[in-house]
């Protein structure tokens, strides 16, 4: 199982791995508060905070999250703007 679409297994280097839809659920690994934009493009979203999530179909995955998030909260995926682009976004499971 591998993150990020590529023409071959990263693993074992097989070509035409099968594509599958995650469920867009997981678990909180770690998380990481950004008090300092790092470009212009940025600075209006700071603080943000930055995660990685364990999802439920067994990838970790780096995304965006709400502030308020812990190690250990089972979060939800959408996608939401950041600096002019779309990008992973986890909220806490309701």
């Amino acid at each position: 199982m591998q993150y990020l679409h590529r023409a071959f297994c990263a693993a074992c280097g097989t070509g035409g791995p099968r594509e599958a839809r995650a469920s867009g659920r997981g678990r909180v690994y770690a998380t990481s508060l950004v008090c300092r934009a790092a470009t212009p493009e940025t600075r209006v979203h700071v603080p943000y905070n930055i995660l990685l999530v364990d999802c439920a179909e067994g990838f970790r995955m780096m995304a965006h999250g709400d502030n308020g998030l812990a190690i250990g909260d089972a979060v939800t995926a959408s996608f939401k703007p950041f600096a002019g682009k779309l990008v992973p976004y986890f909220t806490k499971e309701a």
